[in-house]
């Protein structure tokens, strides 16, 4: 497990009027930006090559299954909720 397996992406992100937060689109390190298809299941899980845990999103991005991470901010105030990341492969 290595810090150089998570990469914090930005994540456009949207609530539900119930409050569910849903990733839109992500920005990978390079600037490339994919758009999430679908939203295949979330849990909370453990991320086992970068380390850490979070919300685990399962994610089609181009027709291929990935995980994206919410790690949540253990100090919520004001807009800082947490960070996005993925796992390198």
């Amino acid at each position: 497990m290595t810090s150089q397996a998570k990469v914090y992406v930005a994540v456009i992100a949207s609530f539900s009027e119930d409050g569910h937060l849903f990733p839109r689109r992500l920005r990978w390190e390079d600037g490339r930006e994919y758009s999430i298809e679908k939203i295949l299941d979330v849990r909370p899980a453990a991320a086992l090559k970068a380390g850490g845990q979070g919300d685990r999103y399962t994610v089609q991005i181009n027709g291929h299954q990935s995980y994206l991470f919410f790690e949540r901010s253990p100090n919520i105030s004001g807009t800082h909720l947490g960070k996005w990341f993925v796992e390198r492969k």
